[in-house]
């Protein structure tokens, strides 16, 4: 899993956006923060400290800060110790609440950044969260191209020269969308699914041998393409082998792993006379069958049983 430095919630974007400022500890911006959880400790301020969770940013609100203002001089003092001892990355106070002296003495203590702001606890935690998960996700990158057909993220995997690009400019120019080309930064949300960009150094564009690199996006307009899409489907492109046995019916589905998520994967040989786009197409739109609940193969094979049935039956 990739790390984020503290100093990132300071940037002009995530620190206008949740409105965040760092009032004590600044010595603790460079902590690296690996988990994408965060936790509000509530209750556990009470007789559960232990519980903090070491390596996730604690949110308090009004009612922890009230709370431990609450207390006698004795048993703050234990909390305290407790939470100086425990290696929480961060603390972030919410909804304007004043940071109380002995929390901004413990974080210049700790050199724990010490964040405030003024919104809700709740919105900060969604918007945290996501910020997180965009930023702390584990990701790959993959030799291929992501297009999104009616919806369908596909991921089109195949050798250097077999057709990749090619196949997802038709598709372009039949009015789908370009995610990535070349390389696919591949990004996991919990609990399980997948989403891919593109880089930013080559966003947009795509190598189409014997023309160069074009721009998708002011050739076809920005229609034409998309900076992320939820991956569904990895479609490989391989050379066609009379060798080799294909699937013909569809009866059994094979995935590929990516990150621990499984994605339905299929094969499609590549030869003269092949539209592989529309091979590609009718792939997304039996995707989109299946999703609602209908599977074509399973169908027809329900109805030949059933047309062998009857003719079995007639014939006794």
């Amino acid at each position: 899993m990739s790390g984020l430095r503290l100093k990132e919630l300071l940037k002009k974007g995530p620190a206008e956006k949740m409105r965040l400022a760092v009032v004590a500890g600044v010595e603790g911006l460079t902590t690296i923060l690996t988990n994408q959880r965060i936790q509000k400790p509530g209750l556990h301020l009470t007789s559960l400290l232990e519980e903090l969770h070491p390596d996730r940013l604690q949110i308090f609100g009004a009612a922890e800060i009230g709370y431990l203002q609450s207390l006698s001089a004795n048993k703050l003092l234990r909390s305290l110790n407790m939470i100086e001892r425990t290696p929480i990355p961060a603390i972030v106070i919410t909804r304007g609440v004043e940071p109380p002296d002995f929390l901004i003495e413990l974080a210049e203590r700790k050199s724990m950044p010490l964040f405030t702001t003024e919104l809700d606890s709740s919105v900060l935690i969604e918007m945290l969260t996501g910020f997180l998960d965009e930023n702390l996700a584990p990701e790959v990158t993959l030799h291929g191209v992501l297009v999104d057909v009616m919806g369908i993220g596909i991921l089109i995997m195949g050798k250097s020269g077999i057709g990749k690009s090619e196949c997802a400019l038709d598709l372009i120019s039949r009015g789908y969308r370009l995610v990535a080309d070349d390389a696919v930064i591949v990004r996991k949300r919990l609990p399980a699914s997948l989403f891919g960009v593109a880089s930013d150094i080559i966003s947009y564009h795509m190598e189409v041998r014997g023309i160069g690199i074009v721009n998708i996006k002011d050739i076809f307009g920005i229609t034409a393409i998309r900076n992320r899409k939820q991956m569904d489907m990895v479609v490989e492109l391989t050379d066609w082998d009379p060798e080799r046995e294909y699937e013909r019916l569809g009866y059994e589905e094979t995935n590929m792993e990516i990150l621990g998520v499984n994605l339905p994967y299929l094969t499609i040989p590549v030869s003269p006379g092949r539209s592989v786009a529309t091979i590609v197409e009718v792939a997304a739109r039996t995707r989109i069958l299946k999703i609602m609940g209908y599977d074509s193969s399973k169908s027809f094979d329900d109805h030949l049983n059933k047309i062998l049935r009857e003719r079995s039956e007639d014939a006794e």
